[in-house]
């Protein structure tokens, strides 16, 4: 499954009600870690099928970066059952991403 770009007017129906875990990615494009994770991220997208992957732009997305309380990127986030999972700030190892889930 390929990245799905989250924004405030399909984050309830992509996020918040989905029947599979969902790992968002919250980015900017200035951000040299976050181009550092993106193509793990996108990897990670098409590798696993029972997962649901969404990147979110907090340059584009403030009120759903504040929502997550997001003050440093990348920030990933494991949504399960509309409920924060886990959470890890930083660039990180495909394993480590992969450990969060």
């Amino acid at each position: 499954m390929s990245v799905i770009n989250i924004n405030i007017n399909n984050f309830q129906d992509e996020v918040m009600k989905s029947d599979k875990p969902v790992l968002l990615d919250f980015w900017a494009s200035w951000c040299g870690p976050c181009r550092m994770v993106s193509p793990i991220i996108d990897e990670i997208a098409n590798e696993r099928a029972d997962i649901k992957v969404g990147k979110i732009n907090v340059d584009e997305e403030n009120d759903l970066a504040s929502l997550f309380g997001v003050t440093s990127i990348p920030t990933l986030v494991v949504i399960k059952n509309g409920k924060v999972a886990n959470q890890a700030v930083g660039a990180r190892p495909k394993e480590d991403i992969l450990a969060l889930l």
